[in-house]
């Protein structure tokens, strides 16, 4: 993809490279890097039921924190790296570790971030920026769900966690441990019709996912794609819909501002008695950040000129990716 941008004002003629050694600061990214996989992996042993701070217990962590930041690292260095095609100077990925703490269960990381140091030229070069990250973690995740779904474990594994599991109704004894259900979507639903079979094996309910690292890793995977495409500010989604469509972007990023809104506004019907199961209260902070940090609308490209069609092509499947990968309740607290 090294073309020249014609009729964009922009070529690839200086030979210098974008970034330094120096500017790269290798310490301060391989040590978040460190931190992060002993969170993430404290997290795995979290999810399977286990003791996070017993150190005998790390190893069960492994597969979910390797393939999880293999999933976020992806994603990343698809925007690093075409930030330097397009002579953007741009970080190397900074890990974000979240403590975890025994009972409250999280995913050990708030994710992954590279920043841009110098202006984005034309909105050519924002599409691809912005686009890379998605359509990279997208594939690898669809990789993590494959393997998932193709090596189940046996009921057993199941059994350590919960024992007298009831595999007839999906039911835990007692309703032990935390209700919590992930939201489905198309692709992940596609995938375990394509690749699993409930007469030959136990396929776990979504109040169960989370127990299986791969499955759980790989749904989060198709999570964060779905959020960075929503088509807002200088999110990834953004940065997309602002290069397709110029202006109109504008419009695209309020209309999906309010539905999201709607969509949290409805998780607080339960307070009220009203148990509609149609809302999710965290996209009310997600909102929040949105509008305050993130803004809605995106700020203009010093080249303005149009998309060639390969662009809008590789766009269009882009959107699909995130209609596949969203979930507009993407967590529930699950009545068994």
């Amino acid at each position: 993809m090294s073309d020249s941008s014609a009729g964009s004002g922009y070529e690839y003629t200086d030979l210098t490279p974008v970034v330094t050694w120096r500017e790269l600061r290798l310490p301060v990214h391989i040590s978040l890097f460190l931190i992060t996989l002993v969170t993430t992996t404290m997290a795995g042993v979290e999810w399977v039921g286990r003791d996070p701070l017993n150190l005998q217990n790390l190893s069960m962590g492994l597969q979910y924190s390797l393939s999880l930041l293999l999933i976020l690292g992806s994603h990343e260095f698809g925007h690093f790296f075409y930030s330097l095609k397009h002579r953007v100077k741009a970080t190397l990925p900074y890990f974000i570790p979240l403590p975890v703490i025994p009972g409250m269960l999280n995913f050990g990381t708030l994710g992954a971030v590279i920043r841009t140091r110098t202006p984005v030229p034309s909105r050519k070069a924002i599409f691809d920026i912005g686009v890379s990250g998605p359509i990279v973690g997208f594939i690898v995740s669809i990789g993590v769900l494959i393997f998932g779904f193709t090596h189940l474990p046996s009921r057993a594994f199941l059994l350590q966690i919960h024992p007298g599991y009831d595999f007839a109704n999906n039911t835990v004894p007692g309703s032990a441990g935390i209700p919590l259900a992930f939201g489905n979507t198309i692709l992940f639903k596609l995938l375990e019709l394509i690749f699993t079979n409930p007469r030959t094996e136990f396929v776990p309910p979504m109040t169960e996912i989370y127990h299986y690292p791969f499955l759980c890793v790989g749904w989060f995977g198709l999570f964060v794609t779905a959020m960075n495409l929503l088509p807002i500010g200088q999110l990834d989604g953004g940065h997309m819909i602002y290069a397709m469509f110029g202006r109109a972007h504008r419009k695209i990023a309020r209309i999906f501002f309010a539905v999201i809104l709607a969509i949290g506004l409805l998780g607080l019907l339960p307070l009220v008695g009203v148990n509609l199961e149609i809302g999710w209260t965290g996209w009310l902070m997600w909102c929040l950040i949105l509008f305050l940090v993130v803004k809605l609308d995106h700020p203009p490209i010093m080249d303005p000129s149009p998309l060639d069609a390969r662009r809008k092509v590789v766009g269009w499947l882009t959107i699909l990716i995130f209609l596949v990968s969203f979930s507009p309740i993407p967590f529930t607290i699950a009545l068994r």
